[in-house]
């Protein structure tokens, strides 16, 4: 077969298979800029379409997987409505809590009296939307001082081990084996405060220790990847290491277990009040007029009825928020 004359116009460009093809100078030209054009791959191919996007962290995937939850946007915006009437009750109830009159003891619906008349006669509406006010307070600030204290000492005894480790494990054992209620009737009995801080104070002590035995595992896992490994290598002080690499990476289970605890906590408030250990009158509480309204449930259901709808409300909203954002910071589950 006779030699073909050499071609300068000519080029040979792999077809990516094994062999090759003959193109074109323009051809060339053009298959050269676009390869540039798309990072020096090759037009076409599974990475060749065009600039990558930012590899998107933890929480923005789980910011988005939220707002396409429905069950997040629900108890989100019952929650939001929740804490704006615990801090201006006066936007939708403009009586008095406390101002009672015994002639209208235990009556029915009146008009500008929706949910009735107490055994006292007080307004069961305007103690009710007042009584939020409690409920969110106590589950907040118990909340807080559960994830603080308890993501504190978890994660130090998890990033540290050692003795530390050893002892907190069996402090925490120590605090399981207390019951909660039993615990408040005991510890509450002996306070004669009518403030919230009592309540709150036992709450954040018995509650830490659930708290700390997940931020431990949590640490415990996070420090055994790569990323620790390598910061650790090139230097980083443990400071570093706990604040910039780890916490970041181990705080997701702390903030699902706190957000369900704060419905639990919400609830636990309204049981010791109903025992008679936790808040006391005149604090407005849910948990009080349950218990002032179980003697009448018979004759007045209204009287219990509307506090408790609005606790198992609120305790369920809570709920509902922590399993949404569970569905979200879990990786396991998409």
């Amino acid at each position: 077969m006779p030699e073909q004359p050499f071609e300068p116009e000519r080029a040979i460009a792999g077809t990516g298979m094994g062999g090759t093809m003959d193109l074109a100078t323009s051809e060339a030209e053009t298959l050269e800029q676009q390869s540039s054009a798309s990072g020096g791959r090759a037009p076409g191919g599974p990475e060749g379409t065009g600039p990558q996007e930012k590899p998107r962290s933890l929480w923005s995937d789980a910011w988005r997987d939220l707002r396409r939850n429905p069950v997040f946007i629900i108890s989100a915006l019952v929650i939001l409505f929740l804490v704006v009437i615990s801090l201006w009750p006066s936007l939708i109830a403009s009586g008095n809590p406390l101002k009672c009159d015994l002639a209208k003891a235990q009556e029915g619906s009146q008009p500008g009296h929706p949910f009735g008349y107490d055994g006292q006669g007080c307004d069961v509406y305007t103690r009710t939307v007042y009584g939020t006010r409690t409920s969110v307070t106590v589950g907040v600030l118990a909340t807080l001082g559960v994830a603080f204290f308890g993501a504190v000492l978890g994660g130090l005894a998890g990033f540290f081990g050692g003795v530390w480790d050893s002892i907190l494990s069996r402090v925490t054992d120590i605090f399981f084996a207390i019951p909660v209620v039993l615990g408040g009737l005991v510890l509450l009995s002996v306070v004669t405060s009518n403030t919230v801080w009592p309540v709150i104070g036992f709450m954040v002590l018995l509650g830490w220790p659930q708290i700390s035995r997940i931020a431990r595992g949590s640490v415990i896992t996070a420090k055994q990847n790569d990323y620790v490994q390598a910061a650790r290598a090139l230097g980083a002080s443990n400071s570093r290491l706990l604040l910039r690499h780890i916490a970041p990476n181990a705080v997701a289970p702390v903030i699902v277990v706190a957000t369900i605890a704060l419905g639990t906590y919400i609830s636990l408030e309204a049981t010791l009040s109903y025992l008679g250990v936790g808040l006391k009158p005149p604090t407005v509480s849910w948990g009080i007029d349950i218990s002032a309204a179980s003697q009448y449930i018979r004759n007045a259901p209204h009287m219990l009825l509307w506090p408790a709808g609005a606790l198992a409300i609120t305790v369920l909203a809570f709920i509902m928020l922590g399993d949404a954002v569970r569905d979200a910071l879990d990786p396991k589950l998409r």
